[in-house]
């Protein structure tokens, strides 16, 4: 009769262990799918083992882009957790909601069932903003970047309207299950070929004549340049940085290939926009030189990265924060890549340098306010970084491509603009993720106290639930 009691005794002891590593392993889980850099999804998991009791030294996790495997074990016994990550979504709100629920459940003492029941809602989380909401935020995001372009502020207008239209389409298509990258390329064929036929209402003199004066643009061209960028994938695009950086390798190169595979994917969408229109290389002939004033490209940033903030379903409270640091990402990047070789003031030192300085700046920033507003760094930096994307550059590669005739010297251009414009991207992202990694390690002690502290208080309340000496 005693073996009995025993072995039921150990049986509810083995369920209550399996019922922490699936709590853990879905908490790893739901941070993967929203986004979340790797450095972050181990912070909270080790977090998580505090809270679970479970002692840090026996835990093993197994992080991949498509599956987390957590195992707990000692030289006697041996238990392991699988849980999918199929379906990937940049989802900010749930990112910081994880980081305080963790934080709240120790300070609390909350039960499993409380635990568990606050992580099922996570899956439940309402947007922040409706579908059309989202999708006109998106076009102003995009006619944001037709500003820094060069454009006025009637084809500001265009720019927005094709690609509010082209993200609705893409959120559409999201939800009757096509294929991510089919969808991407339709909606940037759509967005595309939106922007091309607004451009005759400023070409076309018999349109022109027929239309009011406010309707004419001076800069037609300018909206194709600016309205698939709502696709731009700057979330896994830093989040790969970030992980290469922090010697998360294998999960870096997986959010590698997908950047490129939705980048490919809007390549598609507009060349064959491109092709079908019969458009003449355009890009050639613009500027790179900035033609607005500072309080113009401030005002542009601020509306793009409201705009990308919204698409990643940020706080609406935060949205204030991140017009202002897209405005001090912008305006760095004008100041350190402009000077008197533009006839402009500024240290002259090129558009990589500048970007760089600028996404620096802001991440810098946000790691040291990030706790003001109670929400982790990426949600602070990357929307405020976004809008130093280099558009022109982009185009003039993708024109380059598919304009080659056989000329000496064609593929060199293309590529020149192609390196350049992932030297600019790549650097934007180095920029946001060095000053957190170097921020973190000076912050990281102050916070393990913080955890330790909190621990210690439950401890005294409720006996010995983790060995603190194991932290």
């Amino acid at each position: 009769m005693s073996e009995n009691i025993n072995d039921i005794e150990e049986k509810d002891g083995v369920q209550t262990l399996l019922r922490k590593l699936d709590l853990l392993c879905r908490t790893g889980a739901i941070l993967m799918e929203s986004n979340a850099d790797s450095p972050r999804i181990f912070r909270n998991l080790e977090r998580a083992e505090a809270f679970l009791g479970l002692p840090q030294e026996n835990v093993h996790v197994y992080l991949n882009y498509n599956i987390i495997m957590i195992n707990i074990s000692d030289s006697h016994h041996s238990f392991s957790k699988y849980q999918r990550c199929p379906h990937h979504c940049v989802e900010m709100s749930v990112i910081s909601r994880v980081s305080k629920m963790l934080w709240q459940a120790i300070k609390e003492d909350w039960s499993l069932d409380r635990y568990e029941q606050e992580l099922n809602a996570l899956k439940h989380i309402k947007k922040n903003y409706t579908p059309w909401m989202i999708a006109i935020a998106a076009g102003f995001a995009c006619g944001g970047f037709c500003i820094q372009f060069g454009c006025d502020w009637v084809a500001f207008f265009y720019a927005s309207i094709a690609a509010a239209l082209g993200f609705r389409l893409k959120m559409w298509l999201g939800k009757k299950r096509v294929n991510t990258y089919v969808g991407i390329g339709i909606s940037a064929f759509v967005a595309t070929l939106l922007a091309w036929l607004s451009s005759f209402i400023s070409l076309n003199p018999d349109i022109a004549a027929s239309l009011p004066s406010i309707f004419h643009s001076d800069t037609p061209w300018h909206p194709m340049m600016a309205c698939t960028l709502f696709i731009v994938p700057g979330v896994p695009m830093i989040n790969f940085v970030s992980d290469m950086l922090s010697d998360y390798v294998q999960v870096g190169l997986t959010r590698a290939v997908t950047t490129l595979m939705i980048v490919l994917a809007m390549a598609f969408g507009i060349a064959f926009a491109i092709q079908i229109c019969g458009i003449d290389n355009f890009v050639k002939n613009l500027s790179m030189t900035p033609h607005h004033n500072y309080f113009t490209y401030a005002a542009a940033a601020a509306i793009s990265a409201m705009g990308f903030a919204t698409i990643y379903n940020v706080p609406k409270r935060i949205l204030p924060a991140l017009a202002l640091g897209g405005i001090i990402a912008v305006c760095t990047r004008n100041f350190v890549n402009l000077g008197p070789s533009t006839n402009n003031i500024g240290l002259d030192m090129g558009l990589i340098v500048g970007s760089f300085c600028g996404s620096a700046l802001v991440s810098l920033i946000a790691t040291r306010t990030c706790h003001w507003h109670h929400i982790p760094h990426q949600v602070i930096a990357i929307p405020s970084v976004i809008p130093m994307v280099p558009g022109v550059l982009m185009y003039r590669s993708l024109f380059a491509f598919i304009d080659m005739q056989g000329v000496v010297g064609e593929l060199t251009v293309a590529f020149n603009n192609a390196v350049h414009a992932s030297l600019v991207v790549l650097f934007i992202a180095v920029g946001v993720a060095i000053p957190n990694i170097f921020i973190r390690r000076m912050i990281q002690p102050s916070r393990k106290k913080k955890l330790i502290s909190l621990l210690i208080e439950r401890k005294k309340r409720h006996g010995e639930m983790v060995n603190l000496d194991n932290l």
